[in-house]
């Protein structure tokens, strides 16, 4: 299983593209990986013939660098392999037939006198191994005694605790008796231990389970783009200062640019409010780089692309495919670009390249009608933006005149080991000002 995104770790083998017995040629589609971002065709890099499958179509969790297929060169040495198995791809030979390895070093000499003897009838000859030194005598470990403190691993406490079984008398096979996860899952599965005070059978907050509620409920499978989606978002809100900061857009100046424009393309194509922001977002990046920008340990990178992603809701998952160049693209070449992106996304069918980059990333939720929201930083970028609805509002446009003009609340999430606040309100003024006056994303 080959790595097809730098995230990747392990991947679904969703179905075989090639047979055994096929010709494989390189640039040939072998099979179709979900990895952590999206479906990826996988293709053959040498030429030969399909020998055999290893791990056939709805492979679950396979992890990278663990063998999917055999190619042999000549098709003759197909047949070897009809019976080859995972496990002998994990460390037994294999056939003799697509064997090409160099000859072995000569045996030493006692070797050769023990090879030279017959073996006994019906005992299997085993290649000679080291032996293995014997554990050191321990000493005994005392026997905890009821009310003891129980010394035990938080892995451990958490076994027990979401088995119902109390560590009371547990003798534990860590260091100074301390008793660990395969201690607790031994008495699990022989079914000892007493039963836990009701206070410690309850999940402790954040353990992930909790008492099943009366009327029953469905348990819902993680695909690997929401297993990774979900490990990444944590670790952002665990490792990334986050702060924010919200400001008000008025939009009757942009909705009315949007309505002119879209009269002029006379149907051939219509704008959104989104291409305005996607194109204003890449704006204030080039004019307040240091937000285009990410933390890389002992220095920070400023990119001098920008390449805007736009968070997309799919059936698989949260996709955040991205428009590379967006501060050098026209409005409509922008909205062409995000149509086409998003249509792969729902459709799973985005390439490594529409969705593995990008500097900047916007989500946008106002098509849903929310007010307002702030979204988590996708790492390794510095910061996001939330977009809430365009909502009317009554606002003073001239002393003692009132008037109600649509207006947008957005939140900019920043990680402050890259962007200080001075300079994340740098960007925030940059973005009101384009939204506010649209014609100035054309100058």
């Amino acid at each position: 299983m080959p790595a097809l995104s730098p995230t990747m770790s392990q991947g679904n083998i969703v179905s075989w593209q090639k047979k055994v017995g096929d010709t494989v040629s390189p640039g040939d589609v072998l099979c179709e990986v979900e990895t952590d971002k999206a479906t990826i065709a996988w293709e053959a890099q040498e030429e030969g013939y399909l020998a055999t499958i290893l791990l056939p179509d709805g492979s679950k969790d396979v992890a990278v660098g663990t063998p999917a297929a055999v190619i042999v060169e000549e098709k003759d040495q197909v047949s070897a392999f009809k019976n080859y198995k995972p496990e002998d791809a994990a460390g037994k030979p294999a056939p003799k037939q697509a064997a090409s390895a160099p000859p072995p070093p000569p045996p030493s000499r006692s070797q050769a006198e023990a090879e030279a003897k017959p073996p006994k009838e019906g005992v299997a000859v085993l290649e000679a191994q080291p032996p293995t030194p014997g554990p050191a005598a321990a000493k005994p470990l005392p026997t905890p005694k009821p009310g003891d403190r129980i010394i035990a691993s938080p892995y451990a406490k958490k076994l027990a605790a979401d088995a119902g079984v109390s560590l009371e008398g547990v003798q534990g096979s860590g260091p100074n008796s301390r008793i660990v996860a395969a201690d607790v899952e031994q008495l699990i599965a022989s079914g000892g231990g007493k039963p836990a005070p009701a206070d410690a059978a309850v999940p402790a907050a954040g353990s992930g389970k909790a008492a099943a509620p009366e009327g029953g409920y469905t348990d819902v499978q993680l695909n690997q783009i929401k297993r990774v989606t979900a490990q990444r978002l944590l670790d952002s809100k665990l490792t990334i200062p986050h702060y924010y900061l919200t400001t008000e857009c008025e939009l009757d100046r942009l909705l009315e640019a949007r309505e002119a424009l879209n009269v002029s393309l006379a149907g051939t194509a219509k704008l959104s409010v989104n291409d305005f922001i996607v194109k204003a977002a890449a704006l204030s990046c080039k004019k307040v780089p240091a937000v285009n920008a990410s933390w890389m340990g002992d220095f920070i990178r400023q990119y001098h692309n920008i390449d805007i992603n736009v968070a997309v809701a799919s059936p698989a998952g949260l996709m955040v495919p991205f428009v590379p160049g967006a501060d050098r693209k026209g409005l409509l070449a922008i909205s062409e670009e995000v149509k086409a992106l998003a249509g792969k996304a729902k459709q799973g069918k985005l390439q490594p390249h529409e969705f593995m980059g990008g500097t900047f990333t916007i989500s946008n939720l106002g098509m849903y009608g929310i007010k307002q929201f702030a979204a988590i930083v996708n790492p390794p970028q510095a910061a996001i933006l939330a977009v809430g609805a365009a909502l009317p509002k009554v606002l003073e446009v001239e002393e003692g005149e009132f008037a109600e003009v649509q207006v947008m609340n957005v939140t900019l999430s920043c990680d402050h080991r890259v962007v200080d606040g001075a300079v994340g309100a740098e960007w925030m003024k940059a973005f009101k000002q384009y939204i506010e006056n649209p014609l100035l994303m054309m100058v």
